[in-house]
């Protein structure tokens, strides 16, 4: 669903280009069609892929957060 923007390409020469997302008017539409459940779905999905690639002090840290260790 995400695409990476033209502005990347006037930076392709560089050794790190952003990386900018771009999101067509459709593909905004075609989002807000879709059921919350499934919205929600993704979100979980993405929060869990971000936590397991977390290096292991962050997971430690984001654990005690969520236990009210802090």
């Amino acid at each position: 669903m995400s695409t990476i923007s033209k502005k990347s390409e006037l930076t392709k020469d560089s050794v790190f280009p952003p990386l900018l997302y771009y999101r067509s008017p459709e593909q905004i539409e075609e989002y807000r069609r879709m059921p919350v459940e499934d919205k929600l779905r993704r979100l979980e999905m993405m929060a869990e892929f971000f936590y397991e690639s977390m290096p292991e002090r962050n997971k430690r840290i984001s654990d005690d957060f969520v236990q009210g260790k802090y």
